[in-house]
């Protein structure tokens, strides 16, 4: 997720430090903000795929940040708050929020509801035709060529490819892409990555003097377009 930008507009401290040492470990490009004006100038001047906007900040508050921030910008946010009470849920919304989360909260729950927005906007980073060194997949036809020969796929094969090729020059863990291809309710263990990324190679690879698919050993698989 190296180029996933989310901003963390949280006034205690301590909490945000967790949550950005969590979502950089994750991979995502984190920066901070302290107070609702601090974090309303930041998302005025800065570009953002998600912003996660606490609702008790001193200066502007979090309804009011988020108020603000619809009026120039459809930026996903996730609000942030120890409120539990519905009607600050309902306000949130209404003003414009994504989504809510109601501390504490379990730092996966945060991972899981970030990853529902990264899917989005991979997908909407989708073209027509992906084209990397010598691969060219066609998301219209569904159809692969490398150096000009068809490959034929799986699905399941179509969807690692395609999935590596989007995220080219990054790293994709095992457990990343189980999420990405699999799916959330997939019931078994990372193996099955590794299983189909030979039948891949058999496919893209075998016959041809440069490999595409590099194994980085303990971290997981990349493609690289240099």
């Amino acid at each position: 997720m190296g180029n996933y930008k989310i901003l963390i507009v949280e006034d205690e401290k301590q909490m945000s430090m967790f949550i950005e040492m969590e979502l950089t470990h994750e991979g995502y490009e984190v920066e901070t903000a302290y107070d609702g004006r601090e974090g309303l100038e930041k998302v005025e001047n800065n570009e953002y795929d998600l912003i996660l906007l606490d609702i008790m900040i001193p200066s502007l508050n979090g309804i009011e940040v988020c108020r603000r921030i619809r009026q120039f910008s459809n930026v996903p946010i996730i609000m942030l708050t120890a409120k539990s009470d519905v009607p600050d849920k309902v306000l949130g919304l209404d003003v414009g929020a994504n989504d809510y989360l109601t501390k504490p909260f379990a730092i996966e729950e945060l991972l899981a509801r970030i990853r529902v927005y990264t899917r989005e906007k991979v997908l909407k980073n989708k073209r027509d035709e992906i084209k990397v060194k010598d691969i060219i997949m066609n998301n219209i036809t569904h159809e692969v060529f490398r150096s000009g020969r068809e490959i034929q796929l799986t699905k399941k094969e179509y969807d690692l490819l395609e999935m590596l090729l989007i995220n080219k020059n990054i790293v994709l863990s095992r457990e990343k892409l189980i999420e990405e291809v699999w799916g959330y309710d997939y019931v078994g263990d990372t193996n099955s990555v590794d299983v189909f990324i030979r039948y891949l190679r058999s496919k893209i690879d075998d016959g041809f003097e440069n490999k595409l698919i590099i194994t980085i050993r303990g971290v997981g698989y990349v493609i690289k377009d240099n």
